[in-house]
């Protein structure tokens, strides 16, 4: 096996493939960087917090995650034994609370070297608020939004488990070299790559050309329409000429998230089901087609062991729904829910082997597209299983932006931890779409969706007339 420094190298996976791919044609190569910060409502031990933080590191393999290339310039990745750099403190005391933000913003625009370096940073902070804990800087090629929570819930636990009575040691981590090594026996050619294969291409065999969807109306799609000359264009571009962008957030209270949630128990489908539905039904309104494609982030997390091995392990598709005015609002959803389910089922397979499938049987030119957004739901929060044991103590999560983005809009969807309340986090392009945009949609996603779950047997074409 080849080794660099003594380590064993490994391939990229296609997980990673695809962060890699729209990295190297980004101008700003920050485009990968995932910044955020926790902080809780007491007095911390710094040097305790610099050895839990240290200690989480050595429980968990994909935090030493180190990429190199060879002469022919191909990318692969190695774990290196343990973290020797120092953990850096900064006190904002003194500042003001915006001012804070903006320097945590400002390191998230700052890109990884890449080449043998370390691919994430922490820096222990004291805020000007009294909250205190840590930021944390890494590259999306070494992790997920899950990942990284399962890490900084890792760090907690450990100083918790380290600073008071009766919290237990947190359970070890899953090993991040087992899991690659699985997903690159799956890739190399397995009976269930196959079986995946086969049902991402039936599935855009056996479907006529879908049609792309704007936020505001079909105007781009007229507009492609009119420049090429073909009045059957089904595909069109919806980015800008700039990746610069901006992160804007829409809080959803804790009593109408109750609600929506106390829907989702009642009907036994997932709140990520209950936004798609609102979200397509929104296009569908303002489009007037009954065929919508939004793309969908699907974890890949279902075992433990994929649950707590770190890494990056999103891989996207669209999810295309075909629902006639004449269906209820319930009926929707669930033809929603029996699709993801499907898609679960077969989520290890390559996104860019789907792309291009879908680009042989539907040719047309480079830069269009048939989904105006990404959707990813992020159910996992701090609080889960374990720190309800620390009583009252308040915490707070903040993500920043790092400034680029190769979509002209993603929409991540996650639970405060203050009140679970839903924060609703627009990343998008800010030459593709404006903040009144995204307020429009916003006022419209959820008039359908309380409208939809408070009469579920509702039709689609009512609910659209009624908002």
């Amino acid at each position: 096996m080849k080794t660099r420094f003594g380590y064993p190298v490994y391939p990229l996976t296609n997980a990673q493939k695809f962060h890699f791919f729209y990295q190297n044609f980004c101008p700003k190569k920050e485009v990968l960087n995932i910044g955020t910060s926790l902080t809780i409502e007491a007095d911390l031990d710094w040097e305790v917090l610099k050895q839990s933080i240290y200690k989480a590191y050595e429980r968990c393999e994909s935090m030493r995650l180190r990429f190199a290339k060879d002469k022919d310039g191909t990318w692969y990745q190695y774990v290196v034994a343990k973290e020797e750099r120092d953990i850096e403190f900064v006190d904002f005391t003194g500042h003001t609370m915006e001012e804070a933000e903006a320097e945590m913003r400002r390191w998230t625009s700052v890109p990884f070297a890449r080449a043998d370096a370390p691919m994430n940073r922490i820096v222990m902070i004291k805020m000007p608020d009294g909250y205190n804990g840590v930021y944390l800087l890494i590259d999306h090629m070494t992790a997920d939004a899950q990942s990284l929570i399962c890490f900084l819930r890792d760090v907690i636990e450990l100083y918790c488990n380290a600073m008071y009575e009766g919290v237990p040691y947190p359970k070890d981590m899953a090993s991040y070299i087992e899991q690659l090594q699985r997903d690159l026996e799956y890739e190399a050619g397995s009976r269930a790559k196959e079986r995946d294969e086969k049902f991402f291409q039936d599935l855009i065999d056996n479907s006529p050309e879908p049609i792309y969807n704007g936020l505001r109306g079909p105007q781009k799609l007229m507009e492609e329409r009119a420049r090429s000359g073909n009045p059957n264009a089904r595909a069109a571009i919806n980015v800008s000429d700039s990746v610069d962008s901006a992160l804007d957030i829409f809080h959803l209270e804790e009593e109408p998230t109750k609600r929506l949630m106390d829907f989702c128990e009642t009907w036994h489908v997932s709140l990520a089901c209950l936004l798609m539905m609102g979200l397509r039904t929104y296009f569908q309104k303002m489009n007037g087609n009954d065929d919508v494609s939004i793309n969908t982030a699907i974890a890949r997390r279902a075992t433990l062991k994929e649950k707590k091995s770190g890494g990056t392990r999103i891989h996207s598709f669209p999810l295309r729904t075909i629902i006639s005015p004449e269906k209820t609002f319930l009926e929707g959803i669930y033809e929603i829910r029996d699709l993801q389910n499907e898609y679960f089922r077969h989520a290890n397979y390559d996104p860019v082997s789907y792309f291009a499938y879908r680009g042989k049987k539907y040719p047309h030119p480079e830069g269009q597209t048939y989904e105006p957004m990404s959707l990813t739901y992020q159910p996992m929060t701090l609080k889960e299983k374990g720190l309800e044991k620390l009583g009252d103590i308040r915490y707070k999560t903040r993500w920043y932006p790092n400034g680029a983005t190769t979509q002209a809009m993603y929409l991540t969807v996650m639970h405060r931890p203050e009140d679970n309340g839903l924060d609703f986090n627009f990343e998008h392009q800010v030459k593709a779409v404006s903040r009144e945009d995204l307020e429009y949609l916003y006022y419209y996603l959820c008039r359908i969706m309380f409208k939809g779950t408070e009469n579920p047997d509702l039709p689609i074409g009512d609910i659209i007339k009624l908002i």
